[in-house]
């Protein structure tokens, strides 16, 4: 057990080297950071109902703070909601927070160039896209030229990057009934794409449905003619004239209110591409769970949706109509903040309220697609009234004074457990430094991974772990000595007999401990939140240190003489152990 903790130690030590994380990530109270005022913005221009605010305080918290360890807070000033992120360079967070409009599902009638060629340039294509793979296992190609087959298949043509984040994402260009194989079990990122050039695709066959898995391209662009190759059937004219003007670079439509029961003209997220989109067919309010995830087939990653409520039929009947239209119409957009972040290609009908995007994703930009789908159903339009930056003075100050108490009481365990266990001491400050050493690992690696930021009350929760840890070998302690007291066993068998009885209470102990910690961690938020998992993951290295520490080296112990034989100094002599010394008594003999 001794080799198998250190070998613990040395792999996360390792991981610490290899992502160069050396110190903790610190919350707002230790690192400062921003604090972002949203105002709510109503059709009527009245006031919100609290029911609704209530509602996008949980949605926004949810989003910066969904894991309830990042240390993000989340509060209602009024009928203002107040955003506070720890750190500094937080704008993704506050991006994130920012997008607060309703999600919206709309086919799409129409797609053409973001921006009209510059003066005296004849452009005769659309823009040359980044392409995406479909999801019939065909790898995304990672830069932004398309590659080139030989021999073009059905649904291999390039399409506009109808959502690219200004980080780069390539987004799906198919969307498809959930793969079986599909886990969200960590993968490298997907490869290259093998797809033909932009605005080439093969013919549909007349007698058969139309190609639901070809990738539509933005019609041919003309300095004459701007609409030349759009199908205007079924458009609205309102819509078809604002389609016709938008220029997206001039204006990309962030922030829009776009009406659900009419038709929307709008704009990827980088301004390639604009759209005509039909009325919403289904909202966000019918997302059940979105969550990203990687093919075990093709080792892409991909984002998984499911729906709710009247969701699984709205979402049916939409994908049912996208599969039996002509590109660009066989796409659904995904519409939030008045922005297309996805458009991908309905490759068949899909039932069932479960379905999947496939495209060029990294394990990032598919977690940030599946948190803008699964939190970006708020009820409320939010403006941004104030962005401010948060000093961590104060916090530094208490962070000191904290450190302070906890090496006071680190360093008045260490001094009673010598005096009243002597030698034994020895095995309960190196069972705190074995523990002190996971912690410390514990709490960098989480912050490297899980966004996890060390804050006041996670230290409390630290500090209090001191006594779960000096309990449990207290606990152990006493019964080596009881036994050797009961029985007059030998050490050796004293402390194989006392950890049979002492481990038990001491995972009763932690385990009425840990369930604490867990149902304060889903009953509570903020600080109690973060005092709860300190507490239940001390826990769980207590358990860790005292199995696999703890033990074994008393068991080593007890095989020297010093221990074995009851040295005076080794806390297990006799006179400690109130025994008082045995002896012989004189029989007198008769004559």
């Amino acid at each position: 057990m001794l080799l198998v903790l250190l070998a613990i130690i040395l792999a996360m030590g390792g991981a610490m080297l290899l992502n160069k994380a050396y110190t903790p990530e610190y919350g707002l109270d230790l690192a400062g950071g921003t604090t972002v005022t949203l105002q709510p913005v109503t059709p009527n221009g009245g006031a919100p109902s609290q029911e609704s605010l209530d509602l996008a305080v949980n949605i926004i918290r949810e989003r910066v703070n969904g894991s309830g360890i990042s240390d993000a807070e989340v509060a209602k000033s009024g009928d203002n909601i107040v955003i506070s992120v720890p750190g500094a360079g937080q704008e993704e967070v506050v991006k994130l927070v920012g997008t607060t409009a309703e999600l919206r599902f709309r086919q799409v009638l129409a797609i053409g160039a973001g921006s009209p060629p510059p003066p005296g340039q004849l452009s005769t294509q659309a823009p040359t896209p980044t392409p995406s793979p479909s999801a019939s296992g065909r790898k995304g190609d990672k830069g932004n030229k398309p590659a080139e087959s030989a021999t073009p298949k059905p649904g291999t043509t390039a399409a506009p990057d109808t959502g690219a984040s200004p980080a780069g994402r390539a987004l799906s260009s198919a969307l498809t009934n959930p793969s079986p194989g599909a886990t969200a079990a960590p993968s490298a990122e997907p490869s290259g794409d093998t797809s033909a050039k932009p605005g080439r695709s093969a013919a549909p066959d007349a007698s058969a449905a139309p190609d639901a898995s070809a990738v539509p391209t933005a019609p041919p662009a003309s300095p004459d003619d701007p609409m030349a190759g759009v199908d205007t059937t079924g458009i609205d004219p309102a819509a078809l004239k604002r389609f016709e003007t938008l220029d997206c670079a001039k204006d990309a439509g962030v922030g829009a209110q776009d009406a659900p029961d009419k038709q929307y003209v709008g704009c990827s997220q980088d301004g390639s591409t604009k759209f005509v989109l039909e009325k919403a067919a289904v909202t966000g309010t019918s997302i059940d769970s979105a969550s990203s995830g990687v093919d075990q087939t093709t080792g892409e990653w991909l984002v998984q949706l499911a729906f709710k409520g009247q969701g699984p039929d709205q979402w049916s009947k939409v994908t049912t109509t996208a599969f039996n239209s002509q590109a660009p119409r066989n796409q659904v957009a995904m519409v939030l903040d008045g922005v297309v972040i996805s458009a991908p290609v309905i490759q068949e009908p899909i039932t069932g309220g479960r379905a999947q995007i496939s495209g060029s994703f990294t394990q990032v930009t598919a977690d940030e697609l599946a948190n803008q789908l699964k939190y970006g159903a708020l009820p409320l339009k939010f403006e941004k009234s104030s962005i401010e930056e948060v000093s961590s003075t104060l916090g530094a100050d208490q962070l000191r004074g904290g450190l302070i108490a906890g090496a006071i009481g680190l360093l008045l365990v260490v001094i009673y457990s010598m005096l009243y266990y002597r030698g034994l001491g020895i095995v309960s400050v190196l069972s705190l430094v074995v523990a002190t050493v996971v912690t410390y690992q514990a709490v960098v690696l989480l912050g490297a991974f899980a966004g996890f930021r060390l804050s006041l009350p996670h230290i409390i929760g630290l500090i209090v772990s001191i006594g779960i840890t000096a309990d449990s070998f207290i606990v152990y302690f006493e019964r080596i000595r009881d036994e050797m007291k009961e029985g007059r066993r030998s050490l050796r068998t004293a402390v194989e007999v006392a950890w049979v009885r002492a481990r038990r209470t001491i995972l009763i102990a932690d385990a009425v401990m840990f369930i604490a910690a867990v149902v304060l961690y889903f009953l509570a938020v903020g600080g109690v939140a973060g005092f709860a998992f300190a507490m239940g993951l001390t826990t769980l290295i207590d358990i860790a240190v005292v199995f696999m520490f703890t033990k074994p080296f008393v068991a080593m112990l007890a095989k020297l003489p010093f221990f074995a034989k009851g040295h005076k100094l080794s806390g297990l002599d006799a006179e400690r152990m109130s025994e008082a010394p045995v002896t012989p008594k004189t029989v007198p003999q008769e004559a």
